[in-house]
């Protein structure tokens, strides 16, 4: 997988990411260099852990889908991005207004369970990549350091825009477009169409 590739699937892997910082950012108001190194780093290392999981589990059974193993990454990325697509729609849709929770959203058991719940996408793009031979960690890498850059960037807009949250609907329809393109892209170079 190219580097251009990697990159886009960093940034659309991160969007989920985007929009829990921004709304993270709407609820603390004035974030602290410490919200910004947790909700990042967190974010961060999920974004990497998650897709070496993912392929390592897929490694275990490389050898048994080897031959229809670009229609498994289609389906799995096509999946996560026409999930994400269609929840970006919605929300542009129906003008959902920003969810800014109550409590911090960057400390103990609310920043694990975001964690995680931002990087389960991730998992499902480990197991393609390791169905389609690529190796991860050079790629695990880039995208939790997107992640975290971006997870950053995410807490200061919503510092700056806390009422401005239609971004999250953009933010989501995008990271879904692109993982739908780069879902097609395999195909494409595995000569199916």
């Amino acid at each position: 997988m190219s580097f251009y590739a990697v990159l886009l699937l960093a940034v659309a892997l991160s969007m989920d990411a985007f929009a829990v910082a921004l709304a993270s950012g709407c609820a603390l108001r004035a974030p602290r260099p410490r919200h910004y190194f947790r909700i990042s780093a967190a974010f961060g290392f999920f974004q990497f852990a998650m897709p070496v999981i993912g392929w390592y589990l897929g490694v275990s059974v490389r050898e048994y889908m080897e031959a229809w193993d670009h229609w498994i990454a289609f389906v799995l990325l096509a999946w996560i991005g026409g999930k994400m697509a269609l929840s970006g729609l919605r929300a542009l849709r129906h003008r959902e207004s920003c969810a800014c929770p109550s409590v911090d959203p960057t400390a103990g058991s609310n920043l694990l369970v975001l964690s995680v719940a931002t990087s389960i996408d991730a998992l499902a793009v480990g197991l393609s990549l390791a169905i389609l031979g690529t190796p991860i960690w050079g790629e695990a890498a880039v995208i939790g350091i997107i992640c975290a850059c971006i997870t950053a960037g995410g807490l200061r807009i919503g510092k700056t825009l806390a009422n401005l949250c239609a971004l999250n609907g953009w933010a989501e329809l995008a990271g879904g477009l692109t993982l739908l393109a780069i879902a097609c892209n395999i195909l494409r170079e595995h000569q199916v169409f």
